[in-house]
């Protein structure tokens, strides 16, 4: 890829692709590439696809995709932080009104049953909370 194409890709994958460049001059005949170098193709892939990475890299596509398959799922490059929990507001998650049935049950086996149409889930569950905390 000659460098007016690589002005043209992200920054990190056209650093990645000095540092592959770097590596080949070094090398004599064909050697494989070391496993930092592929971890970085990885990490990249998952982030700006397999074609564009492979391409930009001068990588085999089912090469770079084999790779990526072999990962841990969830790998990524150095830096990236994976989420672990993600909260979902309840007024995001469903429409602004709503129409449920709603049944109530205490431990001492008392029970109720409300079919409630247009309220919203924040309604609802005070509601349910006000109910409860009245029959203690």
């Amino acid at each position: 890829m000659n460098a007016r194409a690589l002005g043209n890709v992200p920054t990190a994958l056209s650093h990645a692709r000095r540092q592959l460049d770097q590596w080949r001059s070094r090398q004599s005949g064909r050697k494989r590439l070391p496993q930092e170098l592929w971890s970085k193709a990885v990490a990249l892939a998952r982030e700006h696809g397999i074609n564009k990475t492979a391409r930009t890299l001068g990588l085999k596509y089912e090469s770079l995709k084999q790779h990526l398959e072999a990962a841990p799922p969830g790998a990524s490059g150095p830096g990236k932080v994976q989420p672990e929990f993600m909260e979902l507001l309840p007024r995001e998650m469903m429409p602004l009104s709503l129409e449920c049935t709603m049944e109530l049950e205490d431990d001492r086996g008392g029970k109720m049953r409300m079919h409630v149409k247009g309220a919203c889930v924040a309604d609802l569950a005070s509601l349910a909370c006000r109910l409860r905390d009245s029959r203690a």
